[in-house]
């Protein structure tokens, strides 16, 4: 299985978690672009998106060290 196809939190794209830059990653997407978004459904969601985010936190494993899936 190729390792870039799982969802990790970044080790490199980090501003708090690492879940967005993780995405971003996964996604082949610019993670700020993914912060911007998220930071839009805080105030679209009446702040639920904030729990989602801690959630993803605790469920969304950090990248193993001995990995490099930044090549995008």
């Amino acid at each position: 299985m190729d390792l870039s196809s799982k969802l990790y939190r970044s080790r490199k794209e980090r501003m708090i978690a690492g879940v967005c830059g993780g995405i971003g990653v996964r996604f082949g997407i610019d993670p700020t672009i993914i912060r911007l978004l998220w930071v839009l459904t805080i105030f679209i969601s009446w702040g639920a998106s904030v729990l989602i985010y801690f959630l993803a936190v605790i469920i969304i494993p950090e990248e193993p060290s001995d990995i490099d899936i930044h090549s995008y």
